[in-house]
């Protein structure tokens, strides 16, 4: 699966979960911020992405460091960076 596909399949997951209309979600929007999703429907999110992709994404990881100040959560929360990450996790797993 491509960057394309992997997209396509998180905007829908993201549409679905938190009633979000498709066409407001590119690769430069920042879930909380642009599309005013909360944490509860965003570990939703990750849940469905989990299952879908056959990976665990580190979210706890992810929030812990952003409320520790360590991080701001870019390359988390904007969809295009969240679909590396998701990529990159996906090719560990296939090791």
């Amino acid at each position: 699966m491509q960057m394309a596909s992997t997209y396509e399949t998180v905007a829908g997951i993201i549409s679905s979960t938190s009633d979000v209309p498709v066409e407001r979600i590119t690769l430069q929007s920042h879930v909380k911020e642009d599309l005013g999703v909360d944490s509860l429907a965003f570990l939703d999110i990750t849940f469905e992405i989990d299952q879908t992709f056959g990976i665990k994404l580190p979210v706890e990881d992810w929030i812990a460091r952003v409320n520790e100040g360590k991080d701001k959560g870019d390359d988390y929360f904007i969809i295009g960076n969240l679909c590396a990450q998701i990529d990159s996790l996906r090719v560990s797993a296939a090791g």
